[in-house]
């Protein structure tokens, strides 16, 4: 439908689209991991007695229907009887608690009428089973409170599913089901935790699906859960979560394909539009009112890339990035998340003096108003005739992409602002109380501090800080302060930079330079008057640690209770 509807345009523009997007390689992946799920047609219908009980009918061709009423039918004082006729396999229990996904919802609640006060496995009691495999939640409220309702989970009252819909595919859900498993993850590369100290929450933020959880040392994602919305990955500044349906690389790498073919076919001012697998028929219709200049590229969902992408296709010759979207069911987590990716992008277009809207959400309902850019914002040199494509991580990516927009820019600031939570910055220190004790190396996820080496000190490199915050925090003097900002000079942005050195105390014994000279200062302060260091076990602190060692046991022949004091 798509196609048909491009090769309905003649034109020069149009002719160089079809071309571009029939010639180049389809942006897709291998067939990525999976995970299975199990069902055997066992379905909780949850809600007020009066709404569930008609239900029950619907459902017969599955294996087991059960009913948990919340409330019950109110009773017609003129009859004396209950306004609904008697349901079997009824039960009532106001307090609920549900999770889980297709194939494994555990339930806990207690049973009004058993003699127990706790919580128990509803499943148990009602189906001798552990789970339920399938949930048609009646409730106002939703028992389970994700934005994006898990597989076999349907929030009817809630108004995150239609009645209608779940009749009619509830029937089918039976048998074994296989999922992408849509994210790829490098706790090596993570910046939640280090040390026991807590710092980069952004995936866990802007999962709307409850799949993302802090084990207080690590993140955790059940893939079960998972409905592969990509706004983790986009959040994460470290790429420790990779989107991988397909991976960003791919995505970006198309974009630059797309485009290079696009213009070798004669077409001009190209416009890029991301869209939503789930919007092609909206797409298609829209595309028909739009400039033969747009260029559709389908992505499995619209959070899936994010502002590293978006420049590399304005770098790459795209006039304009637009991020297609119908408002009307994108979870406000998503909406969030891609509220902020524009803010920051918005950011440095305004602050180099390109106009913000150069990447900007797209109202589907507006294309009949909508016009193009003429000029682009990367004028290519007399040696080019594509531009040349972007390497490495997204982050490296983005640099590279705005170190080119700057060259071209109508204003080159040194230093912007930038939006909260942007992950961009630098960090002070009071270095006149700073002990160089290396907590902030030992913890930061990019090595963006890092020893001098040599010598006592301590550097930063400001590119590679994501304003995590596990320096700050995990500072034991409190020197260290975050600065978020984005420094338009981009040598001394990757340069290492001495952020605090000191002179290097001397081993008395050897001779070899082995700690910070106000360090050792300070603890032989500190400890002069403590028991284990009284004579001269306290000159053992100007000692390197091999020397410290070989002291300790050179006299331990002579007077062993010796070891007993050091």
């Amino acid at each position: 439908m798509l196609k048909s509807t491009l090769e309905a345009f003649s034109d020069t523009n149009g002719q160089a689209r079809l071309n571009a997007i029939i010639g180049t390689v389809e942006l897709s992946n291998l067939i990525p991991p999976t995970v299975s799920y199990e069902s055997r047609g066992d379905l909780l219908i949850i809600g007020a007695q009066d709404s569930i009980t008609t239900l029950a009918n619907q459902f017969s061709a599955l294996h087991s229907v059960t009913l948990l009423a919340t409330e019950k039918t109110a009773i017609d004082e003129t009859s004396k009887s209950t306004k609904t006729e008697k349901c079997a396999n009824l039960y009532f229990s106001k307090k609920v608690a549900i999770k889980g996904y297709l194939g494994a919802f555990e339930v806990t609640c207690r049973v009004d009428g058993t003699i127990t006060e706790t919580k128990a496995n509803f499943a148990k009691v009602a189906i001798g089973r552990d789970c339920f495999d399938l949930v048609l939640d009646m409730t106002e409220e939703g028992i389970i409170a994700t934005e994006i309702p898990a597989p076999g989970y349907y929030p009817v009252g809630a108004g995150k599913a239609k009645l209608a819909d779940v009749i009619e595919e509830l029937p089918a859900m039976l048998g074994t089901f296989d999922k992408p498993k849509y994210f790829r993850l490098d706790p090596d590369l993570c910046a939640h935790s280090s040390r026991g100290v807590n710092g980069c929450n952004r995936c866990v933020d802007a999962c709307p699906a409850g799949a993302l959880s802090s084990l207080g040392h690590a993140i955790e994602i059940n893939p079960y859960l998972c409905q592969g919305v990509g706004t983790c990955a986009t959040a994460c500044p470290t790429e420790a979560i990779t989107y991988a349906l397909p991976d960003p690389e791919k995505t970006q790498n198309f974009v630059h394909r797309l485009l290079t073919r696009y213009q070798e076919e004669g077409g001009e001012k190209p416009t890029i539009l991301f869209y939503g697998n789930r919007d092609e028929e909206t797409i298609t219709q829209t595309l028909t009112t739009l400039p033969s200049n747009v260029i559709p590229i389908a992505l499995e969902e619209l959070a899936t890339v994010g502002v590293d992408t978006w420049f590399g296709a304005l770098v790459y010759g795209a006039h304009q990035v637009l991020l297609a979207t119908n408002t009307a069911y994108i979870p406000a987590t998503i909406d969030r998340v891609l509220a902020d990716e524009l803010s920051i992008a918005n950011n440095f277009l305004t602050e180099l003096g390109y106009e913000e809207n150069r990447i900007t959400l797209f109202d589907l309902a507006t294309a009949d108003s909508f016009t193009v850019f003429d000029n682009p914002l990367v004028a290519l040199t007399h040696s080019q005739t594509f531009a040349e494509q972007l390497s490495g991580t997204k982050r490296e990516k983005l640099f590279a992409a705005l170190e080119r927009l700057y060259a071209n820019s109508p204003e080159q600031p040194e230093y912007s602002a930038v939006p909260d939570n942007a992950p961009y910055g630098s960090v002070e220190c009071k270095s006149d109380d700073c002990t160089l004790c290396m907590s902030c190396v030992a913890v930061c996820p990019t090595r963006a501090f890092h020893a001098v080496g040599g010598r006592p000190g301590l550097q930063l490199i400001e590119e590679d800080c994501i304003q995590c915050g596990l320096c700050e925090k995990a500072c034991p003097e409190k020197v260290l302060t975050l600065k978020p900002g984005f420094n338009w000079n981009a040598e001394t942005r990757k340069a290492a930079v001495v952020v605090h050195e000191e002179e290097a105390a001397c081993c008395t014994s050897c001779g070899k330079a082995f700690a910070p000279a106000s360090m050792v200062k300070m603890l032989t302060e500190k400890l002069q008057s403590h028991s284990q260091f009284k004579g001269d076990a306290i000159r053992r602190l100007a000692m390197c640690e091999d020397c410290r060692v070989r002291d300790i046991f050179s006299n331990m022949e002579d007077d062993p209770e010796s070891q007993l004091r050091v």
